[in-house]
């Protein structure tokens, strides 16, 4: 052999070697080559070239969390028919009388405000004076806040006490608590009760008896 052919013989080893060396490491890639496998919530990775029995190489999709925001609940209107029986404790001025304490229980469609308690006042110039009040409805979480309006009054069957006393007029809902915060709505109130004096320093309880119906809307 020749220098020449020599030379080629050496080169030609060389370019076997290196093509050995790249063939090497292409099958030696291709060996550890993983893929990904899934089977509902478990994840595996395999380095042959299929995914094991029951696996997918497709990912799941992912579960949509339900929301953590609270419920609302939108406007509605609740139905009030209902009897208030209770007790009035009042005490008379030179020109006023002022109503300490309105404690009653309820019956018929209370709605849940099973109680009532309020105050009030007026100044008696004839047998039919405007009264002013207010009370609340309901006792615990759930309650209703009313203000008796400008046309409320109470009438007496006569000139002076003893004498019995009639209301009639209008309770404003000026909202509450619980369910029935925001709450809005105006309530029709008759009722009665009696007196038995009315001079200055005197104080009386007295049974009193309202009525009251209407709609509460709610927010």
């Amino acid at each position: 052999m020749n220098v020449r052919q020599s030379k080629l013989a050496k080169g030609l080893i060389v370019v076997a070697a290196i093509g050995a060396l790249v063939a090497g490491s292409t099958v030696a890639n291709a060996a550890t080559k993983s893929i990904t496998c899934y089977k509902g919530t478990v994840v595996k990775k395999v380095t042959t070239a299929k995914c094991p029995t029951g696996y997918t190489t497709k990912a799941p999709k992912p579960v949509a969390k339900p929301s953590t925001k609270p419920a609302t609940s939108g406007g509605g209107s609740v139905a009030l028919t209902a009897t208030y029986k209770g007790t009035m404790k009042m005490v008379w001025s030179d020109s006023a009388v002022t109503v300490t304490s309105v404690s009653a229980t309820g019956s018929g469609t209370t709605a849940g405000l099973d109680s009532l308690s309020g105050t009030g006042s007026a100044a008696p110039a004839s047998q039919c004076d405007a009264i002013n009040g207010s009370g609340v409805l309901g006792s615990g979480a759930n309650t209703v806040k009313v203000t008796f309006d400008t046309s409320s009054q109470g009438c007496a069957d006569a000139g002076e006490a003893p004498a019995n006393i009639s209301i009639k007029g209008n309770a404003v809902v000026n909202g509450g608590t619980g369910k029935f915060v925001g709450a809005t709505g105006t309530l029709k109130v008759t009722g009665s009760f009696a007196i038995k004096s009315t001079a200055a320093g005197s104080s009386e309880s007295e049974a009193v008896t309202l009525n009251i119906s209407g709609s509460i809307t709610t927010k």
